[in-house]
């Protein structure tokens, strides 16, 4: 029986398997980096042992360090949660070997099916159907185009679509790097890339007794960078014919092995229907909420029952009932190629509403770093039909609160209300097609409207009591003074990269009341919420300020605002040609010979950074020379930071700019 269990992971899967531990009376031990030493994982745990640095292979990855942990703080099992050491036979021959109890499959079934080239070979000697392998040192144009997927792990990390043959060597020596940051294993195979396939994968159950569980059907096809973002269950629009099928192949794959615990077996769909296998994950998904919504299941208290040697309940798993929907939080930015954010994360607060469920691994006055994933939470809904449970997940993100850096928040609801989404025309290249609209500019009524809120709000903190209070108080600034009767004014800029907004205002004996507005009318202006009625129609707004960052929520949305000085700063540009860092991060390499002098063309590859586990290429703005290099392997750097220097090279009918910021290409 297990009464202690440590977690060899971090975050929002830490802080899930926690929550089975306390209803089960398991004492919890948890694992940090020296990054996450005030992580909520960390103080959720009853103890926590430190794993000194704060890259994963120097922590997370570290084996011998968590099988230590688990012996120093007294624990007798050890879960591995999802990614990391996960998948890693070794690590979990490792934690046997020192005593303790592995929850998750055999060793020797994570041998078999973790690496995705041995599974391929084991699910062709059981005729499950497969798409062939390709040799990269062989690829032709007729193979084209490839997929290059991480042999040891999942997630994205380690995968490249390679549609031009010139780009394959590259595209390889990223991918085993990014293998090997991610997994400890850098080997990666090809095989053909399918055009508009579906990502349908069924969820296993297994025990020691001989009993199979196949728990139904997820699509998960909604992706960026090969990560999913959006998931669903049952997977809608399949046959029953192709769903049975789908089934007898999970169940096979898992009795071929010997499977106990938790496993995903994932298959890819042809837009013909054709299901062709991809992989055997040994771990608990990501996604497994939507499963155990739709059957009523504790996933991670049947991992650690079969763990503990006992049977599943029932020789079959029970009825599913009604749908389940989960999207993923991610703090990146979609309109700008998926660039990761950091920073401080405020607020993250979701309406409580009958059949959402919220994972997270953060709270308000927690810092996102650049170590790690960039996944916020995974928010779910249930409910009894694939509409209501679409309708009400969308609706539960767009009435979040949401403070702090970029996140896809807004991207996520518009996906759940697109059309083809509604209509369930599934396929994982959704995103490439729609993200566009997907990421449109701006509403400016709604904008304006919003900063109009936010300047009420901020000039309701220097009265005493709003709209409706007493009179108001004069603002002083040094030796001037603002009087009331004059209009006043409030600048903003729309965060991000969405403009700069200047609002007037007049300080009235009953409150602040816009300037020059007609058809608006103030019924309430407090610091923290201001009512306004526009055009016969009442609208609320909640205004938060940090800093000079000023958060405003309403009914259909958030917006982000910087406060501005009142004057513009005119402040120093940088030097022409500066390529700054986009993001926080790593520098992990640079080209081959660059050196300041070296002629460069516009686009080419110069610096690769890694942040949050993945690489991102920093291209040269121009063709040029390199004049400054102050990048080297190794290097962290804060967003903005001066990373090199392009001269561009003279045309008469081109106009140089005065400042380049850095083109960023994502790395899937």
């Amino acid at each position: 029986m297990i009464t202690s269990l440590l977690v060899a992971n971090r975050g929002e899967i830490a802080c899930r398997i926690f929550r089975t531990c306390r209803a089960l009376g398991i004492t919890t031990v948890a694992v940090y980096s020296d990054a996450d030493a005030g992580a909520l994982h960390v103080r959720e745990a009853d103890l926590a042992v430190r794993l000194p640095g704060a890259t994963p292979a120097d922590t997370y990855l570290r084996g011998d360090l968590i099988v230590a942990a688990a012996l120093a703080a007294g624990a007798g099992a050890v879960h591995p949660g999802y990614g990391f050491l996960s998948e890693n036979a070794p690590f979990a021959a490792a934690v046997q070997d020192a005593g303790l109890l592995w929850v998750g499959p055999p060793v020797k079934a994570i041998e078999q099916m973790a690496s995705k080239t041995r599974a391929k070979e084991l699910m062709a000697a059981a005729e499950v159907p497969l798409l062939a392998p390709v040799d990269p040192a062989t690829a032709t144009e007729a193979d084209l185009p490839l997929l290059l997927k991480a042999a040891a792990g999942g997630g994205g990390r380690g995968m490249r679509i390679v549609r031009e043959l010139d780009t394959l060597s590259g595209e390889l020596t990223a991918a085993r790097a990014e293998a090997e940051s991610a997994f400890g294993d850098g080997e990666v195979f090809a095989e053909p890339y399918v055009e508009r396939g579906r990502h349908v994968e069924v969820q296993v159950m297994a025990d020691d007794h001989g009993t199979v569980w196949a728990l139904g059907t997820r699509d998960c096809s909604l992706q960026r960078r090969h990560q999913k973002v959006v998931e669903e269950a049952p997977a809608p629009g399949l046959g029953e014919e192709l769903r049975t099928r789908l089934h007898d192949a999970a169940v096979a794959a898992a009795r071929a092995v010997g499977y106990r615990g938790a496993g995903t077996v994932e298959f890819l769909v042809s837009a013909e229907g054709r299901p062709y296998f991809l992989e055997m994950n040994t771990r608990l998904q990501v996604e497994h909420p939507v499963t155990e919504a739709v059957f009523g299941l504790d996933l991670v208290a049947l991992q650690i029952r079969t763990a503990e040697g006992e049977p599943l309940p029932a020789p079959t798993p029970p009825a599913p009932e009604g749908h389940a929907v989960e999207a993923r939080l991610y703090a990146e930015d979609p309109a700008h190629d998926w660039r990761p954010q950091t920073g401080l994360l405020h607020a993250l607060d979701l309406p409580e509403e009958p059949g959402v469920r919220l994972d997270t691994g953060y709270t308000g006055g927690d810092t996102i770093g650049v170590h790690y994933d960039p996944m916020l939470a995974k928010v779910v809904a249930h409910a009894a039909t694939r509409t209501e449970a679409v309708r009400l997940l969308a609706r539960v993100l767009e009435r979040a609160r949401v403070h702090g850096p970029v996140t896809n928040r807004d991207l996520l609801v518009r996906s759940l209300r697109h059309p083809d989404f509604l209509a369930a025309r599934l396929d994982t290249g959704f995103y490439d097609r729609h993200l566009h609209t997907l990421t449109p500019a701006p509403d400016e009524d709604a904008v304006r409207r919003a900063a109009l809120a936010a300047a009420l709000a901020d000039a309701a903190t220097r009265t005493a009591g709003g709209v409706g209070g007493p009179a108001a108080v004069p603002a002083r600034f040094g030796a001037w003074r603002n009087l009331p009767s004059q209009p006043q004014t409030k600048r903003y800029r729309a965060e991000p990269d969405a403009g700069e907004y200047e609002i007037a205002y007049r300080a009235t004996r009953t409150g602040p009341v816009p300037h020059e507005a007609p058809g608006i009318r103030v019924t309430e202006a407090r610091p923290d919420r201001v009512t306004l009625e526009l055009d016969g129609v009442t609208r609320r707004f909640a205004v938060t300020v940090h800093g000079d960052q000023v958060y405003v929520d309403t009914a259909d949305g958030s917006h982000t605002f910087t406060a501005l000085p009142r004057f513009t700063d005119p402040a120093a540009r940088s030097e022409p040609g500066s390529l700054l860092a986009p993001m926080p991060g790593t520098v992990v390499r640079v080209a081959e010979g660059l050196a300041p002098g070296a002629a460069v063309e516009a686009g080419q590859p110069l610096i690769w950074l890694e942040a949050m586990k993945m690489e991102h290429r920093i291209l040269a703005p121009a063709t040029g020379t390199l004049t400054a290099l102050h990048a080297a392997p190794g290097l962290q750097v804060e967003v903005g930071a001066l990373l090199a220097v392009v001269q561009d090279t003279p045309h008469v009918q081109d106009t140089p700019e005065e400042e380049s910021h850095a083109q960023e290409e994502p790395q899937p």
